[in-house]
């Protein structure tokens, strides 16, 4: 008899055990339970997340044994796997989580990949290795859930933009005053007044308004007074008389301009004694004890207590006589002219045939006459080349680039427009716009931070951004202050049922969705098609899908590999639309 290798012996024994107790798991695969969260696979912000919760039952996991469990996503074209989770039995030397022979147990595992297109059909499935004493043997994998339900992908990620609005008004108006001033206890107007500059400027003024057609006088102001000295009905009498003259003046002024003025537009009063300019005066002056004669005025409201206090106030009283009263002793006169504008018929010629005798307003204005956004550039050009100085022609020349898909054109207007007026927070929310669309999320959101108080678009931009990164209940709040009703209002708050699982965010959504003014876009009917999917609404799904696909036929191809429809692929109804 030969003899035989102890050791040897020793050693196939071990390799025959080793590989007994991995095969017993191998051979029990189908008794481990997997739980997967989500049932079905989103994918959010820009990866897909699985929560697994894996159970192994008593009397399955060797002591001696490591089991690697690795969670890999399938689909057409490739694979991808997530991080794997090591687990040992009792006997193992090592530092991962420990499951009893005896009893079983119920292990977590949490990862994350970045999501693919490919992936949007797609299965999940177990792989496993178990190893022991250096030997190993694969598991047979096992398919735990499906994937991925990619319904972000619908985001539009345009931002919004900002036009600068025009200040036009067609009726504006225009105002002319002088002061005619009287001697002490007199109401005619002396020559000396009539000679005044500001008065040969009202004389002017009324002309011109004469020879413009487009100006009509809607208000003249005569307002009379006397000073608050002497006794109170000459007083009234004299500021009356002072009144009547100024008014036979103005009177032959208008029709010495040919100006025709309905006595409406008059507007003519006389007050005895002016305490209210006195006042005004006093407390502008420098004179001596001007703060004892303001306390006479608030102590007393009889003007003859008043008068005889402030004359018992002698030496101020002389300065007051002589640089306060005679101010006082006026009229003043008024002229409110209205100025009518051109018309928009008229605009619109002038932008044609003479764009230069627009102002800014106007031009600005004449590009709200026209939906055509290459007419409202031209538009915008014309102002920006007028005038160059206003931040408002060239960013507005931006808007509509940007607009027509001309983002390096649009940023370059809008740098310019930051070069005159750098903290300008419409230009700097169109900047981030504009970074946005070249892919840089991060550069925008700086951009959009710094624009606040420049409109409802920059909250509206910060909610697409927060969107994106899968913030969907930052998202909602930004998107419910920026007050636009909007698609990706609706679709922020259907993803958001990912975290509250409350099934009214479907009627929500729709409400959105059926608020929004311009319904031409096909994702509108395809997000309601999707919301009738979760309401397990088939003729929803059909309906809708008809009118996404009759207005971009590629969505029927996208809806047959959505696996929001799932459970309807097989479906003869479904099958017409989406292909």
């Amino acid at each position: 008899m030969k003899k035989v290798n102890v050791c040897i012996l020793a050693s196939c024994v071990l390799a025959l055990t080793a590989c007994g107790g991995m095969q017993k798991m191998a051979d029990m695969a189908n008794q481990v339970r997997y739980d997967v969260t989500p049932k079905v696979l989103e994918m959010h912000g820009d990866s897909v997340e699985v929560e697994i919760s894996v159970t192994f039952p008593p009397k399955y996991f060797v002591a001696e044994a490591s089991l690697e469990i690795v969670p890999v996503l399938k689909y057409e074209g490739g694979e991808k796997a997530f991080e794997a989770k090591t687990i040992q039995g009792e006997k193992v030397q090592a530092n991962n989580e420990v499951c009893s022979f005896a009893n079983g147990g119920t292990f977590k595992l949490k990862s994350k990949v970045a999501f693919e297109e490919a992936m949007r059909s797609s299965e999940l499935y177990a792989r496993a290795t178990a190893s022991m004493k250096g030997k190993s043997v694969n598991v047979p994998e096992q398919k735990i859930a499906d994937g991925v339900m990619s319904t972000a992908l619908l985001l539009d990620n345009n931002a919004k933009t900002i036009a600068a609005a025009d200040k036009f008004q067609r009726i504006t108006t225009n105002e002319k005053g002088a002061t005619l001033f009287f001697v002490i206890n007199k109401a005619d107007i002396t020559n000396k007044e009539l000679k005044k500059d500001e008065i040969a400027a009202l004389k002017q003024f009324l002309k011109d308004a004469a020879s413009d057609e487009r100006t009509e006088i809607k208000g003249i102001t005569i307002s009379a007074y006397a000073s608050p000295d002497g006794e109170e009905s000459l007083n009234d009498k004299l500021a009356a008389n002072r009144m009547n003259n100024s008014n036979k003046f103005f009177q032959q002024e208008l029709k010495k301009a040919k100006i025709k003025a309905d006595e409406s537009v008059f507007n003519k009063s006389s007050l005895a004694e002016d305490w209210d300019g006195f006042k005004t005066l006093m407390q502008q002056s420098d004179i001596q004890d001007k703060e004892l004669i303001l306390r006479v005025l608030s102590m007393y409201s009889d003007p003859v207590v008043r008068e005889k206090e402030i004359k018992n106030i002698s030496a101020a009283y002389e300065e007051i006589a002589e640089k306060i009263l005679p101010q006082l002793r006026r009229s003043k006169l008024t002229v409110n002219i209205a100025v009518i504008g051109h018309s928009d018929e008229e605009i619109k010629d002038l932008v044609a045939s003479n764009p230069d005798t627009l102002s800014v307003e106007e031009l600005l204005y004449a590009a709200t006459l026209t939906n055509d956004n290459a007419e409202k550039l031209s538009i915008y050009q014309k102002a920006a080349n007028k005038y160059p100085e206003d931040w408002r022609t060239i960013n507005n020349v931006g808007h509509i680039n940007y607009l027509m898909g001309n983002v390096a054109d649009a940023k370059a207007a809008f740098e310019k427009a930051k070069g005159i007026d750098a903290s300008n927070t419409t230009v700097l929310n169109n900047l981030g716009a504009c970074a946005y669309a070249d892919g840089d999320a991060v550069a925008a959101k700086e951009y959009f931070d710094a624009a606040a108080g420049a409109g409802n678009e920059v909250s509206y931009n910060q909610a697409v951004i927060a969107t994106k990164k899968g913030d969907y209940e930052t998202a909602l709040n930004l998107f419910s202050s920026s007050r636009f009703d909007s698609f990706n209002w609706a679709l922020a708050k259907l993803l958001n049922y990912s975290n509250t699982k409350n099934q009214d965010v479907f009627d929500a959504s729709l409400g959105i969705l059926n608020k929004i003014e311009d319904q031409n876009d096909p994702k509108i009917a395809y997000l309601k098609a999707v919301i009738s999917a979760r309401k397990q609404d088939k003729d929803g799904i059909i309906n809708n899908l008809k009118v996404a696909v009759e207005k971009d036929a590629a969505l029927g191809a996208y809806a047959a590999k959505d696996i929001e429809f799932a459970q309807y692929a097989d479906d003869a109804d479904f099958q017409s639309v989406a292909k």
